[in-house]
């Protein structure tokens, strides 16, 4: 056995053959594959085999139509079948709100390229013979759906590894991961120890175990999945007789998947009466394995399914297959380097393998040895979860997860499970006050406050919702006098050391503030891709806080450790200093009632340490509402009496709590973008406006500063401006296709309702040429074609006095 490699993948299922051969097709030769027992052993024997590009995330899409593609290449290469069958797919819907999510679905796929269609009844009866079109409005019909042959494929995808140079060693059971100081690996099996540069866990239903060896914990769990196969069905046999094969079709209602299988059906289930498998860990001695049967669980399913394709019914079962996938909590990959580990890589949690195997081997070999993947991947990075995750909190978010796989997927949505799950010292205050909750990174965070006939809860949907009026309130509230929030959703990193102002200066596009001063500054990659837009403030000379967006702090800590330099210390300390923010025209006054401190001299972007109420703090002047406002931190032991402080001095003046909704309608106020929606590793600074905070004249090679020049030299081919929108009942969400003379131009970013002005705006990009104020387009919000108007003047405090005076 060979006892060396650069790089070695633990798993042979369809994700690890794919990492495989993807390493070897961008250029690494030296690469090895150990598997237990044999390949595709686990989830992939037992798989059905479909495959499909519809996905909420667009970047999720485009990897999954990327898989599908790479198919007929595998063939090419090897000269094996993977046994394609490209039938086509439709998704079906009986209700509006699936509809409205058909709609948004596909007016994301116009910009992204696939051929996509809305159908009615009438086409779908065309189109899927089998269904039974009682209560169905409409469908999204995909030609790229199909099915494959999953033991045929991985085969086929571990032979062009093999092609490429890559070693596949099976029957060869992994037994420990040891880092080496300087931070290889020595894997040890029972046919000896192999040293590799770099370990990638592709344990598919073992990936728990797998990490556990190296002392990492993965967010995932096992479910047990069931689907039938029927005998012959004679539509099928007629329509083979004409050379006809029945597309798939998904019927979210009935929660279930169809598609042709010889001359019968396959259907499968995604049950509300669902299974978790191996709670405790998965059996070593478990391999190409089935479940036993169980109808009881898929009992109203079947039923269901009757009603929707009858012909089910009289078809007799010819087999059931029933056997564990795995999970993450949200349903997407765990994809990258794991945060806190050397050469550690993820491959894990890959459900839809044969949607999007090959999409995250081509992202991981991208990643490992380019540095960065060509596109945003962040819905599937790994590090999107981070030490906060724990067995007890991915079990309930899996089976909640299994249960709403065909469910409608609202851009509102608070999904229930696990919650709450870390709370500040303020969520008792606030819940006492009406708070209506939502998560980020596992934290409830306050959305609105409900008072009077409010709504306590906050219906799903696609248009503007009961939510509304709440929001209105507090936005004007903030406007008219003063409001508070917390600043705990926002990441916080603590940079101290004697080399720390140098370090930021390299690792920061943005010019390093001075003492008692703070800046706005884009984080950019070896590429030029924007990964991070933060507020850098100077506390002292070797002493700086980084704020940025809080849902994303292990993928920005994992960047920081990864670019550590001697004399730097950085700690995430984003739990540790937490407080408030607040901002409208009398915010100087509450905080001036609570210090000894003359803040009416702090200056716009000046921070100061001070003592608020009883709290030792840190206040800086800059607020994301636009409005004259400030930021104040404090130890969190701290916060409540903060919070009492500043509220009662508040009362004079009407202070108001408010939430994120409020927070992400003030902000289109003044077209402040968001982090992951309009900034994010899929766009470069110039694309977004943010190289207006780029320092060109400081002499240090910053990360990424080669394109940024290049851009500022020749300026890329979109750009990022605002659009007032005539929108009736719903508002841009993000990723809503721009028409311009009958073609799609661009796409949007974000959008909502201003409550300050009373319009609907939107941000997006187009191209560079046409971006002048007043250019009219057309954004399509749920098959309707809205007109926008482009506009460059802010709705509020345009020359910034308020906000800077």
């Amino acid at each position: 056995m060979q006892t060396s490699t650069r790089a070695l993948i633990i798993g042979g299922g369809v994700v690890g053959a794919s990492v495989l051969y993807h390493l070897t097709k961008l250029g690494w030769k030296d690469v090895m594959l150990v598997e237990r027992s044999e390949l595709t052993s686990g989830s992939t024997w037992h798989a059905a085999g479909g495959f499909h590009t519809l996905n909420g995330d667009t970047n999720m899409a485009a990897l999954q139509g990327y898989t599908i593609r790479l198919y007929k290449e595998l063939e090419e290469i090897t000269g094996m079948s993977c046994g394609l069958h490209h039938v086509g797919g439709v998704t079906l819907a009986d209700n509006k709100d699936r509809f409205d999510m058909l709609l948004a679905e596909r007016a994301k796929h116009r910009f992204m390229g696939l051929d996509t269609e809305i159908v009615g009844p009438e086409e779908i009866a065309k189109i899927a013979p089998v269904t039974n079109l009682q209560g169905i409005i409409g469908g999204l019909y995909d030609p790229l759906d199909g099915h494959l042959d999953p033991s045929g494929t991985t085969h086929a995808y571990a032979r062009a590894a093999k092609m490429g140079g890559a070693t596949i060693e099976t029957h060869c059971m992994v037994r420990e991961t040891n880092q080496r100081p300087d931070g290889t690996w020595d894997v040890v099996t029972d046919k000896g120890t192999i040293h590799a540069e770099h370990v990638v866990n592709a344990g598919g239903l073992w990936a728990r175990e797998v990490g556990a060896m190296a002392g990492v914990y993965f967010p995932l769990h096992p479910m047990e999945h069931q689907y039938i196969v029927t005998e012959d069905v004679p539509l099928i046999v007629e329509m083979a007789k004409d050379g006809k094969e029945h597309p798939h079709v998904m019927d979210p209602a009935g929660e279930s998947y169809l598609r042709q299988e010889g001359r019968g059906l396959c259907i499968g289930f995604y049950e509300q009466k669902c299974r978790p498998w191996s709670v405790d860990g998965t059996p070593w001695s478990f391999g190409q394995d089935l479940l036993q049967d169980d109808f009881d669980k898929i009992e109203d399913s079947i039923a269901f399914a009757y009603k929707r394709f009858p012909d089910l019914e009289r078809a007799g079962v010819k087999n059931v297959i029933h056997g564990p996938f795995t999970f993450a909590p949200d349903g997407n990959p765990l994809v990258g380097p794991v945060p806190g580990m050397r050469n550690y890589w993820s491959a894990c949690g890959v459900m839809a393998g044969f949607s999007q195997g090959g999409g995250v081997g081509l992202t991981l070999a991208q990643w490992m040895i380019e540095g960065e993947p060509e596109r945003d991947v962040m819905a599937m990075d790994v590090a999107r979860f981070g030490n906060w995750t724990t067995p007890g909190y991915t079990l309930p978010k899996v089976i909640e997860n299994y249960q709403k796989r065909f469910s409608v997927s609202y851009p509102n949505e608070e999904l229930p499970a696990a919650r709450p799950h870390r709370t500040t010292p303020m969520y008792d205050i606030f819940s006492s006050m009406g708070a209506v909750w939502g998560a980020q990174y596992g934290l409830e965070v306050a959305n609105y406050f409900a008072t009077g006939s409010e709504p306590a809860f906050e219906t799903p949907s696609f248009r503007r919702s009961d939510a509304f009026d709440a929001t209105a309130r507090e936005v004007m509230a903030v406007r008219n006098g003063v409001g508070i929030n917390e600043v705990q959703n926002f990441g916080k990193y603590l940079v101290t050391g004697p080399r720390a102002r140098d370090w930021l200066d390299r690792i920061m596009a943005g010019r390093v503030p001075q003492p008692g001063r703070l800046s706005l500054t884009p984080m950019l990659s070896e590429k030029g891709r924007l990964i991070g837009d933060f507020t850098m403030s100077c506390l002292g000379e070797e002493e700086f806080q980084l704020t940025a967006s809080y849902g994303a702090q292990a993928y920005h800590y994992r960047w920081f450790l990864n670019h550590l330099e001697d004399g730097v210390q950085v700690e995430n300390i984003s739990d540790r200093r937490t407080g408030f923010q607040i901002a409208g025209p009398k915010a100087r006054e509450v905080l001036q009632a609570c210090t000894r401190t003359d803040v009416g001299g702090m200056k716009f972007l000046d921070v100061r340490r001070m003592i608020v109420g009883q709290a030792d703090c840190i206040v800086q002047r800059v607020s994301y509402t636009g409005d004259l406002g400030y930021e104040i931190y404090c130890d969190a032991m701290m916060q409540r009496s903060l919070w009492h402080s500043l509220w009662e001095a508040g009362q004079t003046h009407g202070m108001v709590p408010f939430g994120m909704r409020a927070m992400m309608s003030l902000r289109l106020d003044k077209f402040f973008g968001s982090w992951m929606s309009e900034f994010s590793p899929d766009y470069t600074a110039a694309e977004t406006g943010l190289d207006r905070f780029i320092s060109f004249k400081k002499n240090t090679p910053f990360i990424g500063r080669k394109l940024a020049e290049a851009e500022r030299d020749t300026p890329p081919a979109r750009k990022l401006v605002a659009f007032e929108v005539q929108a009736q009942d719903a508002d841009v969400h993000g990723y809503e296709p721009i028409w311009l003379d009958g073609e799609v131009v661009g796409f949007c970013t974000s959008g909502g309702y201003s409550h300050f002005a009373g319009k609907s705006i939107a941000q997006g990009f187009v191209p560079r040429a046409r971006a002048t104020e007043g250019l009219q387009v057309e954004i399509e919000i749920l098959g309707k074609m809205c007109p926008a108007t482009v506009i460059t003047t802010p709705l509020f405090d345009t020359e910034g006095d308020r906000m800077r005076g």
